[in-house]
């Protein structure tokens, strides 16, 4: 059997070692071996400081903007000029992200463009590096649940701000798993005064049913999309994102969401 021996292997070379049926060594200490009657495998949790530092780089709020785009058209290929108009990212940022992806192999350069050919690797590992989004949180209380929530949802298509459902809430319109009595949403400020209004929010002591965040940066609010008329959700991948962070239940909503709406040929 070869062997194959680097300072590091990521998961993704690990993986691709075991399909070629290639034994592997890493300083880090990750090994797998067989031969005969032998079977040696060792992982070992964490990655070298310039793995991480570049990982932190991939996964910076601006940079996702760039992997929301692509995760969201998986098998298009991008021109740099057009992945940075729809990110609203600039020409070097796009460059840097997308030789990153490039060296992991989560991505191809084409004649015709930039095209991810991992999506999945790419999806798992951010959601191993996954961080919410910095910004103001809100807890409030409405009185409203149910389809009465959802009527006055319907009535922010018309008003000022950004809201979209996130979370347990956003998935319960993807793929309905997990069942929770609080409502989560993402809002930029005019979204959440209106959502106030609409909802008749109060500020409870104890008790509140609605979680509001305002992110710093928006991103996770360009990409949200309509799922019924007048109702805006994050996107699948953000909606997956938020569930992995959300616990053990949020992550058996999140492997169900995938199941359903991420798995993509490779």
């Amino acid at each position: 059997m070869p062997m194959f021996i680097a300072p590091y292997l990521s998961e993704q070379a690990q993986a691709a070692c075991r399909e070629e049926d290639i034994a592997y060594l890493d300083f880090q200490g990750n090994a797998r071996l067989v031969v005969d009657t032998i079977f040696i495998e060792r992982k070992v949790e964490g990655k070298p400081d310039p793995e991480r530092r570049s990982l932190r780089t991939l996964f910076k709020p601006k940079s996702t903007r760039i992997l929301r785009v692509l995760l969201n058209e998986p098998h298009r290929p991008w021109r740099v000029t057009e992945l940075a108009e729809e990110a609203k990212v600039s020409l070097g940022l796009v460059s840097t992200i997308g030789t990153a992806l490039r060296e992991r192999e989560w991505a191809d350069q084409t004649e015709q463009g930039l095209r991810l050919v991992d999506p999945s690797g790419l999806l798992d590992e951010w959601a191993r590096n996954y961080e919410r989004p910095r910004g103001e949180e809100v807890r409030l209380y409405t009185h409203l649940h149910g389809k009465a929530l959802v009527e006055r949802l319907r009535d922010l298509a018309t008003e000022q701000g950004r809201v979209a459902l996130a979370s347990f809430s956003a998935a319960d319109w993807y793929a309905p798993f997990v069942r929770q009595s609080t409502s989560y949403f993402y809002a930029d400020e005019k979204g959440l005064g209106t959502l106030q209004t609409i909802l008749n929010l109060t500020a409870p002591a104890k008790g509140a049913n609605i979680v509001v965040r305002v992110p710093d940066e928006d991103g996770v609010l360009d990409d949200a999309r309509t799922v019924a008329p007048g109702v805006i959700a994050t996107s699948p991948v953000q909606t997956y994102l938020d569930l992995m962070a959300g616990g053990e239940r949020g992550v058996e909503g999140a492997e169900h969401l995938k199941d359903k709406l991420l798995r993509w040929p490779s």
